[in-house]
């Protein structure tokens, strides 16, 4: 989610506040906002889900040797890894996304992936790609589920939850919320966003911005309780001869994908939206908006290399304009929501 203001909210309760905190979490901005008539259990709440977070990362982070992620990769490939049933299973819908799209999404894209360094500003030469490709392929991840293990097929085949981790954290953020009485919060991990409730009676207003200039907005959409993400060339890159080297890679060529500049999908939770965010890149959006309006559920703003803005049937768009122009009047709407 790329900006997030409140419509004008009616009038406040006598009581409460809104709270809010930011933390650098599992290599990106964690954010929480809330409302609470109570502070100190607004409080407590935001520490909750912060501790959430630490937890999910300590589990699924390649950055960290000892996490249950880093054994897997370390050791699937000569025996069968055993992991909590958590991880398991989010490995386990990890396929259901890569069935869905043929493939475009893929965990085991990071047998390639791992070969890019973005702040060292280091790709794999052509040869590497080829030598790794050929580990890229989720089929060839064997999953028990009497035993919750995890095998791997090729000898140089990793995984990454990069692409759905975030998702699900949020979404574990906001059932925290809930079972502690919170009925308004927006809860957000780099580009994956879930809101609960709405803003008061009022919707939450969120912005998309321009993949060039995060000044320029692209479009505003007004959103109550529902999740949200957003993937953009512009996040985690560097530029070199004129080739854009960005985070998402296509699975099927080991090079940053690139048929979109920034891909926005709604649905309920974040886990379904994160991995859906990374399939334009891939597929392209036409080709994406063939899957999203099978999915009643979903719905989807790409913004082009051409610049034109393509939205999914779900969504009642303003007259084409070019990427960066200001918003038509009224502004793009699902027909789940209502100004």
């Amino acid at each position: 989610m790329q900006a997030v203001a409140a419509a004008p909210a009616a009038p406040l309760p006598a009581r409460g506040a809104w709270l809010e905190r930011t933390e650098a979490i599992m290599g990106t901005r964690v954010y929480v906002e809330l409302w609470s008539g109570d502070r100190v259990k607004g409080h407590a709440a935001i520490d909750a889900v912060m501790a959430e977070m630490r937890r999910i990362d300590e589990l699924m982070s390649h950055y960290k040797p000892e996490s249950q992620l880093s054994q897997i990769n370390a050791r699937a490939n000569r025996e069968p890894v055993q992991v909590d049933r958590e991880l398991f299973d989010l490995i386990k819908l990890s396929t259901h996304y890569s069935q869905i799209t043929a493939g475009a999404f893929d965990i085991t894209y990071a047998s390639v992936g791992y070969l890019y360094d973005y702040r060292r500003h280091v790709h794999p030469t052509e040869a590497q790609i080829r030598e790794a490709l050929p580990a890229v392929n989720w089929r060839s991840m064997l999953l028990d589920e009497q035993h919750h293990t995890v095998r791997f097929e090729h000898p140089g085949m990793r995984i990454d939850l990069g692409g759905i981790g975030k998702g699900y954290a949020v979404d574990r953020g906001v059932e925290i919320l809930k079972a502690r009485g919170i009925r308004h919060a927006v809860v957000t991990a780099g580009g994956d966003s879930r809101i609960l409730g709405d803003h008061l009676g009022r919707p939450w207003l969120v912005a998309i911005r321009h993949p060039d200039d995060p000044h320029k907005v692209v479009t505003r959409i007004p959103l109550s309780d529902i999740a949200m993400s957003t993937s953009g060339d512009y996040e985690r890159y560097f530029d070199e001869k004129g080739v854009r080297y960005h985070h998402i890679i296509d699975p099927r060529t080991g090079h940053s994908a690139s048929k979109v500049r920034s891909a926005t999908i709604l649905a309920p939770t974040a886990t379904q939206t994160d991995g859906m965010s990374k399939t334009a890149f891939v597929l392209g959006p036409e080709k994406t908006l063939e899957i999203i309006n099978r999915m009643p559920e979903y719905d989807a703003v790409f913004v082009c290399p051409d610049g034109r803005v393509l939205y999914s049937n779900g969504l009642r768009p303003p007259a084409p304009r070019p990427a960066g122009a200001p918003p038509a009047t009224p502004t793009a709407l699902s027909p789940r929501e209502t100004p």
